[in-house]
């Protein structure tokens, strides 16, 4: 690998989330927004496995501090974008990684977001009930 290069960046977005992330040659800390990621998380098992998958697929969860900037959206949007810069930063940082994520499917960006209300609507879709008389 190539440790001349200490900072790998990459961004990632999903729905209404952006990511932002730092990769650092270091020890394995976890920073989302200045907290722990288990904190940011609230514990909830699903999110941290989803944002820990490129580094654990890739067997780099101790070598790196990862330090993540991420706003807008919930957290389920918040995790995916999460993993999605996480790769990209880890391609960043190592050109060779790119087809062991590409393989897992973790370079594949979902891009569905919420649809736009209609006017005249409710939502985008749901229309008051019709009435025949």
């Amino acid at each position: 690998m190539n440790l001349e290069k200490k900072k790998s960046f990459g961004i990632g977005r999903r729905k209404q989330a952006t990511a932002q992330v730092q990769l650092e040659v270091g020890g394995g800390t976890f920073l989302v927004n200045g907290r722990a990621v288990d904190e940011y998380f609230q514990y909830n098992k699903n999110y941290l496995k989803q944002v820990k998958l490129p580094l654990v697929d890739s067997d780099l969860v101790t070598n790196f501090n990862v330090n993540v900037k991420v706003k807008g959206g919930g957290l389920t949007g918040q995790s995916s974008a999460i993993s999605l810069s996480i790769a990209r930063a880890l391609i960043d940082y190592n050109s060779s990684n790119r087809a062991l994520l590409k393989e897992k499917g973790l370079l594949t960006v979902d891009s569905r977001i919420k649809e736009r209300k209609k006017y005249g609507l409710k939502k985008a879709r749901k229309a008051s009930q019709f009435s025949k008389r």
